[in-house]
């Protein structure tokens, strides 16, 4: 018999504790574990019972986490922790040209960068597997923090997250966000107020995006009410097609813009005052100590070196027509 300790914290225990944690909703839990509502609720009483304590307790319809829940939760994370870093450790003394890099892009950034140089670095390096993931910005969090993956490829600053202590971040480029439009009054203007903006209905990003709250954010500094949203939708190409077949407006990122032509009665304009954001590689610390991490990172950089990131992806707008 296994003893009380493997009981409760076996992997597959601290899966389900967490992830029931993370939403406090049993069905949302269970579907992400893919398991059913019931075997998630007795493997929390099993867990509850090997601990002598009840983990969550309902108010309402509401769940919420005990004192012995909050104390096994920050149990988990030192867990999760300590188990990170020793892998990090080992990995530190691994092969540049051997091994997995596991990466997360958000999935409104344009990719064709990434996949260009992820194409060239297998030229040089054919020993080294590159895994990519299109990823929302809440899996990245929870992915990075659990080591999923290795890299992070997101927009920052990112207020969401509260606690950069553990992550360290390289910039790739600044990107401006740009107003896309079909109204002919105004296609010769190369900015537009903020103000202006809201005489349109516009198809957007959902709540909770990065580029919604990029959006909210400017428009609450500017003391202007947010946009009328009619649709909205999670990645750039829906909404530029959305756009395009309704005739309402949006916001892209200019990389976005740069790599697909407006169809004809399409107008793009810079926001004034302009909205930008950076867009980063982040990575937990220390882990670009990694060889084959610093080595992808460190040809990524020359790659940028012999050709900026916007005249690589015009280049690839030309080969392409």
């Amino acid at each position: 018999m296994g003893s009380k300790q493997e009981k409760i914290f076996s992997s597959k225990t601290l899966t389900y504790f967490l992830q029931l944690s993370d939403t406090m909703n049993y069905t949302q839990a269970a579907q992400i574990l893919g398991i059913t509502q019931p075997a998630l609720t007795q493997q929390i009483k099993k867990l509850e019972r090997a601990i002598g304590a009840p983990l969550f307790y309902s108010v309402g319809k509401k769940l919420r986490l005990t004192d012995a829940g909050y104390t096994m939760l920050s149990a988990s994370h030192e867990i999760n922790r300590v188990l990170n870093n020793a892998t990090d450790e080992i990995q530190q003394s691994s092969s540049a040209g051997q091994g997995e890099i596991s990466i997360g892009i958000l999935a409104s950034i344009e990719t064709r960068i990434f996949e260009d140089f992820i194409a060239s670095y297998f030229k040089k390096e054919p020993g080294v597997k590159i895994i990519v993931h299109m990823l929302t910005r809440k899996e990245i969090w929870e992915n990075l923090e659990n080591n999923q993956i290795d890299l992070a490829i997101m927009y920052l600053p990112d207020d969401s997250i509260k606690n950069w202590k553990p992550y360290q971040s390289r910039k790739i480029i600044s990107e401006n966000l740009l107003f896309i439009h079909h109204d002919e009054k105004i296609a010769k203007q190369k900015r537009i107020k903020l103000q202006r903006t809201t005489n349109y209905d516009w198809v957007t990003y959902p709540a909770g995006f990065y580029l919604d709250g990029v959006i909210r954010e400017a428009y609450k500094n500017a003391l202007v009410d947010n946009p009328n949203s009619i649709a909205c939708f999670t990645t750039p190409d829906q909404i530029r097609r959305f756009a395009d077949s309704t005739g309402v407006a949006t916001a892209l990122p200019e990389s976005y813009v740069v790599t697909h032509k407006c169809r004809p009665g399409t107008f793009v304009s810079k926001f004034d005052p302009v909205i930008t954001f950076d867009l980063d590689f982040v990575f937990r610390k220390d882990k670009d100590s990694i060889p084959r991490i610093n080595n992808f990172l460190t040809e990524f950089n020359q790659y940028l070196e012999e050709k900026g990131y916007t005249d690589r992806l015009e280049e690839m707008i030309t080969n392409k027509s």
